[in-house]
Order: structure tokens, then C-alpha cells, then sequence
């Protein structure tokens, strides 16, 4: 193996990461084509959960005010990963991490196949890791059902069957998971809810728990729920092509006990102290490491220097990223996880705590790998870290002159932005009325107009966590919001952005034809990294015995 040396060597892997292939065959065909190329490994595609607690801030779709942003998410397809291994050949062909050794042939509930949890079902039933609590509720025709929890020795996954009385599916207690509480014997919480990255038909069903570093031997798994809020989306009748909207008092509550011994017993936990400070002031730490039948999970925390830390934007802890790659050395694997870039992979289960940010503490991340992208008992897997994105505050200045327009030319540029590596130039501008918080108009005639400066973009940075501001002749301030499409990134790591559309809202024509433009926060990408970790690993873990 030869591990990345230099910066160009990582444009180009990221660049063949992102851009080669975007869609995977089925398994089977997939190790038939293993089997004839030597240094090429293959990815599932990467797609982003329909809900959140919070709205997703990486996003291809972009709107950002100077206080607030709400962004959208078009995220297609996998990538494949391939490395050079010209100084170092393997006795054998390097081997996908695809099911290693294969998954048994069992049944699989419908509802687990049509959330994307067939392999983890495989997984862990037949190391009795998949519990039926019997949950079965019918309160006024309205129906909860909780079959086959998937539990190990790092998440707990639970799939909420929610019928209305016509037999409609529901998807109501997504929205109100602070009701549902996993503790222990004394009532204190011991998990909070992940993300799974996984699409599926059953996601909008789908909770997913991690737990927390010291797992009791019993947990509690309780549900309070004492309404329905059916209505406003939920309550839609086809055949009139209408909404209700009503509460419906129902008892949905639920409990129920799970021995965790077992998952406690097929799991390896290595406590690890391995640290990191980045060029910038950036502080990364390891502090464990969880191994699964269901998958490798990484413990990390992150935090700021104080000059770092003065930099940084207000909700840096929420946006920032890190970018790193996945090393097997043994089986020849390279997984390149790259958070929220267009075309992204991203780890199967993600996890942040922002609980101790506020006070000067640290973020926690989690990123747990699917069996299937890294291998569990490999005695050589190596974390390296790639570089991470947070947004700073570095303000640079747009000015425009709307009389410089030429409006019989559809593509003149009459203003420009540069500024560490991004580039905007605008060529047409409007106005429109009612604009919303959200960039989109708000279907009436609305009493404010704003301008709307529309162009194109080149981005080394990542753009959707961009905050701008502008000011007319007088000095007055307006809240900017920038939209746009953001394509795949060029050999320069560069992001095309196609429509980009700049929104001053409340600037119309009566306030005049000058305005300057300023980008207050930038969301950087920094590159400048050096850091290689060897995670621990043994070829015989506790569920081959």
C-alpha cells in the first residue's frame, strides 16, 4: 500500500472518489467484478434521512439571511475508491469488505427490508441481538406496533409501526422523539438519538439510539404519548385532496425491558487517547473505539483554541465537518468519508453532541462504519484525516452597481466577488415581491420587494454555510440570502455553482441602484492536516467464537 503523501495525491483520490461512478451493481455482480480488477474497491451510494431533530445544514440546495439558514439536499449515488499500490502488491487481489464472511440466508421482516435494515438484521439475529417486545397498540383504530428491536453494544434501532383507522401509514413520533427515554434501573438516560444515513421507504419510521460508554445490564424503553397531533401533513385525504387538522387523544404509551448481557458481550470497547491539533487551532481527540458485529464505531471530540474559537462562526459546532479516510491495509480497502460534499459518503451511523459546546466544552462525533465498507477483524485499519470544513468569520466586500446592467445582454457581468479561492459573478438582476424567510416566494402580492442579483460561482470553500449582509448608500443594513446548485468539485477542488441568486431582502427600486455586498462568515475548507492513527483491531472478535 502507499498512503497518501501529498496534496495533490489527495485532490486527485477525492476526485475519483466523487466523480467516477455514481451508482453500485447488486452485491453479487459487484464481487464478480472484484474478482478481475486489482486495486479498485466499491461503495453502496450515500443518501441524507428524510427528518432530523434539527434541519440539515449540508445541503445542495442553499438559502442563508445573516442570521439564519435553511438548506435542501440533493445527494446522489456512491463512489468508488481506488489507490496506488505500485511499490507494495498484496499475495492476493485486494477484496471488497462486502459482506466478509457472508451474511446467512434468513427471512427478513418486511418492514426492515423496506427500511434498509436487512444486512443489520442478519447481523445480529442470529446472535440473539433482535428482541420482539410485543408491542401492539390500538387505541380508536389508531395503531402502534414495535417489533424486532436491533440492539448491540453501540446503538439501539427501533422501527414505529404507526397505522391510521383507514390502514394508512403514519408518520407521527419521529417529530416527538424527546417522549420516547432509554434508562437505566435509576431513570437516568444511557442513549441519545443518532442518525442513520441510510435511506429507506421505512426511515420516516425509523428512530436509531446510541448508547452511552457504560451500558447497564437493563434498559427501559419507555414511550409517553397521550395525543396525535393528525393534521397539518398528516391528516391528508386523497380523495378530496384536502388536510385535517385535529388532535386526537390517544393512549400510545408504551414500556418495555431489555437484557443487554448479550450485546454487551459481542462488543468490543478500547478506550484510546490519541490527539491531533491542527495548524488553525482545531483540536481533535480519539477517546474510543466500539467494534460490533453491526459495525466500527469511532469516538471523537472536537474543540477550538481560543484564538480559533474568536474566529469561528456562532454555529460552528453544527456545521463544521471532518473529511478522513479509512485505511485497511490487509484486504486493500480505502473509504473515503467526505460529511456533507456533494456525492458524499458519509458513515452509516453519525452522532454529535452539542450539549457542552455553549460552555467552552466539546462537540462529540460519532462515526460508526457499516461491516460492509470496513472490514471488523483486520489487523491493520489506519484512520488518517483528510481536513475538515468550519465556518469563520473573514469579511470581504461586493460592490454593485445595478445601472452597470446592460439588460440587452443576458450574460454581461456587471459585479464580481473573489475571495479565498471563491469567485461570484452576477450578469442579471430583478425584483420580487413577498419573498419569504426561505428564499421562496410567498404566493401573494406582499407589501416588501426584494432585489434579487443572480449569477454564477466558483467555490474552493463550501459555500451552504455562507452568511452575507449588504448596505445602500445610506448605510443601512439589509440580511442577505444566497441561493444556488452545487455541482460535484473539479480536479482544483473547486465547486461549480450554477444559479447563484443573491436576496436583499427589502431593497427595492426607491432605495437606488449602489448597495455593498459583504460575506461576514465564510464556511472554509482547511487542508492543511497531518494526522495518521492506528485504531485497534483483532483478527478474532467475540462473535466468531
Amino acid at each position: 500500500m502507499k498512503p497518501i503523501s501529498s496534496e495533490q495525491d489527495k485532490k486527485q483520490d477525492r476526485k475519483w472518489e466523487e466523480e467516477l461512478f455514481r451508482e453500485e451493481p447488486d452485491v453479487d455482480f459487484t464481487l464478480q467484478v472484484m474478482q478481475k480488477l486489482d486495486h479498485v474497491s466499491m461503495e453502496e451510494p450515500d443518501v441524507q434521512v428524510p427528518w432530523e431533530t434539527k434541519k440539515s445544514h449540508k445541503r445542495t440546495w442553499i438559502y442563508r439571511t445573516g442570521i439564519a439558514a435553511a438548506v435542501a439536499v440533493l445527494i446522489a449515488g456512491g463512489a468508488w475508491a481506488a489507490w496506488d499500490q505500485t511499490t507494495e502488491k498484496p499475495v492476493q487481489p485486494p477484496v471488497n469488505a462486502v459482506n466478509i464472511p457472508p451474511l446467512p440466508n434468513i427471512p427478513v421482516p418486511k418492514v426492515l427490508r423496506y427500511a434498509n435494515l436487512s444486512d443489520d438484521y442478519k447481523r445480529l439475529q442470529p446472535l440473539g441481538l433482535v428482541v420482539n417486545p410485543n408491542i401492539d397498540i390500538d387505541d380508536q383504530g389508531y395503531k402502534l406496533k414495535i417489533e424486532d428491536v436491533l440492539v448491540d453494544g453501540s446503538q439501539l434501532i427501533l422501527m414505529l409501526q404507526q397505522t391510521a383507522p383507514d390502514g394508512t401509514g403514519m408518520y407521527l413520533l419521529g417529530s416527538k422523539v424527546e417522549d420516547i427515554h432509554i434508562t437505566d434501573e435509576k431513570g437516568n438516560n444511557v442513549a441519545e438519538l443518532a442518525r442513520d444515513t441510510r435511506q429507506g421507504n421505512g426511515a420516516l419510521n425509523k428512530l436509531v439510539f446510541q448508547l452511552d460508554r457504560d451500558i447497564p445490564d437493563e434498559i427501559t424503553v419507555r414511550g409517553d404519548f397521550g395525543h396525535l397531533d393528525v393534521g397539518d401533513g398528516y391528516g391528508y385525504d386523497v380523495n378530496t385532496e384536502t388536510y385535517t387538522d385535529k388532535k386526537v387523544s390517544v393512549d400510545w404509551s408504551f414500556e418495555f425491558k431489555l437484557d443487554m448481557t448479550q450485546a454487551k458481550v459481542m462488543s468490543k470497547e478500547t478506550p484510546m487517547n490519541a490527539s491531533y491539533t491542527t495548524p488553525e487551532g482545531l483540536e481533535l481527540a480519539m477517546t474510543q473505539l466500539v467494534q460490533t458485529p453491526n459495525g466500527t464505531r469511532l469516538d471523537l471530540e472536537v474543540n477550538l483554541n481560543e484564538e480559533l474559537r474568536a474566529k469561528a462562526g456562532e454555529d460552528w459546532a453544527r456545521d463544521m465537518d471532518i473529511l478522513y479516510h479509512i485505511e485497511v491495509k490487509d484486504t486493500g480497502e480505502y473509504r473515503i468519508f467526505n460529511g456533507g460534499r456533494p456525492n458524499a459518503r458519509q458513515a452509516k451511523f453519525r452522532y454529535r453532541d452539542l450539549s457542552q459546546v455553549s460552555s467552552g466544552g466539546p462537540l462529540k462525533i460519532s462515526e460508526t462504519w457499516d461491516p460492509s465498507l470496513v472490514t471488523l477483524n483486520a489487523d491493520n485499519i489506519r484512520f488518517v484525516l483528510d481536513g475538515y470544513t468550519i465556518p469563520v468569520k473573514e469579511g470581504q466586500t461586493m460592490d454593485v452597481d445595478l445601472d452597470k446592467a446592460k439588460k440587452d445582454i443576458n450574460f454581461h457581468t456587471f459585479a464580481s466577488f473573489n475571495h479565498i479561492g471563491d469567485q461570484i459573478e452576477l450578469y442579471r438582476f430583478n425584483y420580487q415581491h413577498g419573498m419569504s424567510s426561505n428564499g421562496q416566494t410567498t404566493g401573494g402580492s406582499g407589501n416588501e420587494t426584494s432585489l434579487v442579483l443572480e449569477g454564477s460561482g466558483l467555490f474552493q470553500n463550501e459555500f451552504y454555510g455562507d452568511e452575507w449582509v449588504a448596505t445602500d448608500s445610506t448605510g443601512k443594513e439589509y440580511p442577505v440570502g444566497i441561493m444556488g446548485t452545487r455541482n460535484p468539485a473539479n480536479l482544483n477542488e473547486q465547486y461549480v455553482i450554477d444559479e447563484v441568486k443573491l436576496i436583499v431582502i427589502g431593497f427595492n427600486k426607491d432605495k437606488g441602484t449602489k448597495l455593498t455586498l459583504k460575506r461576514t462568515v465564510v464556511h472554509r475548507d482547511f487542508g492543511d492536516v497531518d494526522w495518521k492513527v492506528k485504531l485497534a483491531s483483532d483478527s478474532s472478535m467475540p462473535w466468531d467464537q
